[in-house]
């Protein structure tokens, strides 16, 4: 129903504002106004505590069937997309009030929370995911989505957890090539010679901590090399004034406040299957 990533033709078809639209929420309730301004400077944050040890164990049990589920019947371990639609205990992480709260403090009162994608790499998985900008990929109005990156499992370089460069968000939509390499790339676009954007600093998360980015940061992650997994959660919300194309609209779950009056994102409930 919905495409991961939509084709150039499709995405040139919107009229999208790629600009970096920065955090003005003046009273925080759950981060820190430090971590406001470094978000804002920064274009992430990172090392946030949101889910508790215990619970954290089970969610990583509850993925691990999950996974043996999808891959027996074809899939693989990055097949998990737009999960809030099918997993009610995916859907029950996107509304999770320590996150959302989280959130807020970036977005304001209304946010929407429109996408959950586990991006799972497993021990010595060849697979890298190339630099690029979350922006490039989505019909999306304008550039007003942080991701939430939960770690399903500890995450550190060894591993392969996820690299940023601070500060890139603020350069803008950048231009990028497109790779059909499934083999080595998990993603379809490749950023090149991102050297020039700044020093790349990695996101090491333990399992429980979430980080947060904005859409136009640049970002990717190496091949996992250990004898360890590294799996993580991406959780995408946008402000209400956000429109979608490709019907990425039907995705859209009001998690806090609401959508304006206007109706554009479908506010699905929580499905029936856990």
């Amino acid at each position: 129903m919905f495409k991961i990533t939509p084709d150039q033709n499709e995405l040139d078809a919107i009229a999208r504002d790629l600009r970096f639209h920065r955090c003005r929420v003046t009273e925080p309730r759950t981060l820190s106004p430090a971590q406001i301004a470094h978000y804002n400077q920064d274009g992430f944050i990172k090392g946030v505590r949101v889910i508790p040890d215990s619970d954290m164990a089970e969610h990583r049990r509850y993925f691990d069937s999950l996974l043996r589920e999808v891959t027996a019947a074809g899939g693989d371990s990055y097949s998990i997309s737009t999960a809030h639609l099918t997993y009610g205990r995916v859907y029950d992480l996107l509304i999770n009030p320590q996150i959302v709260a989280c959130v807020k403090d970036l977005l304001g009162e209304n946010v929407i929370g429109w996408g959950a994608h586990y991006f799972c790499k497993m021990p010595h998985d060849g697979k890298s995911v190339a630099w690029h900008q979350d922006s490039s990929y989505w019909p999306l109005s304008s550039s007003k989505t942080v991701t939430v990156w939960l770690a399903i499992d500890d995450a550190d370089v060894e591993n392969a957890c996820m690299w940023f460069i601070p500060g890139s968000h603020t350069h803008g939509h950048i231009d990028y090539e497109t790779s059909s390499d499934s083999e080595e790339n998990v993603l379809n676009q490749t950023i090149k010679d991102v050297e020039q954007f700044g020093e790349t600093v990695p996101v090491e998360l333990k399992a429980g901590e979430i980080s947060m980015h904005s859409d136009l940061l640049l970002h990717g992650s190496q091949s996992n090399k250990s004898d360890r997994r590294r799996c993580g959660l991406t959780l995408r919300y946008c402000t209400p004034d956000v429109r979608a194309g490709e019907n990425w609209n039907l995705k859209g779950v009001v998690v806090s406040g609401n959508d304006d009056g206007n109706g554009h994102w479908a506010n699905p409930g929580r499905p029936a299957r856990d």
